[in-house]
C-alpha cells in the first residue's frame, strides 16, 4: 500500500484521481486538436493552451470531487497545482528528450512510447504524489510524521 505524510492511500482517492486525469487528458487533446485543425494556431501556443485547459479541468475536478474533504481551494494551491503539471510535463519531456537525442530511438512510435508511454507513467505518478503532499493537504498544521 502506498503511503504519504497524510496517510494511506485509499483505493477511493487513487480512482478518482485517475478519473479525472482521463478527463484532464481528454480536455487537453480536444483543445489541442481543435486549435491546430480548424483555428489554425501553431503548435507550440496549441499545446500551452491545452495543457492550461487540461490543468484546469483536474484542478477543478480533483478540488471538487477527489480532494473535496481535504484543505480549502486557495490562489496558494492552485498555483502550486499548476507547479506540480508543470514538473509533470517536463518529466514526459526529459522521458522524450532522452529517447530520442540520448538513446537515438527516432522513430515515431519510439517518441510517442517515451513521451506518452513511459513519460506519462512517471508524471502520473508525480503529480498523484505532489497533488496529494502540496496542494490538497489533508492536514494543514502538521510539519512531519513524527508529530502525530
Amino acid at each position: 500500500m502506498v503511503t504519504s505524510h497524510a496517510g494511506p492511500v485509499r483505493g477511493r482517492e487513487l480512482a478518482g484521481f485517475a478519473a479525472v486525469g482521463l478527463l484532464a487528458y481528454a480536455a487537453d487533446l480536444a483543445v489541442f486538436t481543435g486549435l491546430r485543425g480548424p483555428v489554425g494556431v501553431d503548435p507550440l501556443t496549441a499545446k500551452a493552451l491545452s495543457f492550461l485547459a487540461g490543468c484546469a479541468v483536474a484542478y477543478a475536478g480533483n478540488a471538487l470531487g477527489t480532494y473535496r474533504h481535504r484543505a480549502a481551494r486557495t490562489l496558494r494551491s492552485g498555483a502550486v497545482f499548476l507547479a506540480v503539471n508543470a514538473a509533470g510535463a517536463l518529466v514526459q519531456f526529459l522521458c522524450l528528450l532522452v529517447s530520442h537525442y540520448g538513446l537515438g530511438l527516432t522513430s515515431q512510435r519510439a517518441d510517442t512510447l517515451s513521451w506518452a508511454g513511459v513519460g506519462m507513467v512517471l508524471a502520473t505518478a508525480l503529480r498523484f504524489w505532489g497533488t496529494r503532499t502540496w496542494v490538497f493537504r489533508g492536514d494543514e498544521g502538521r510539519v512531519g510524521p513524527w508529530t502525530g
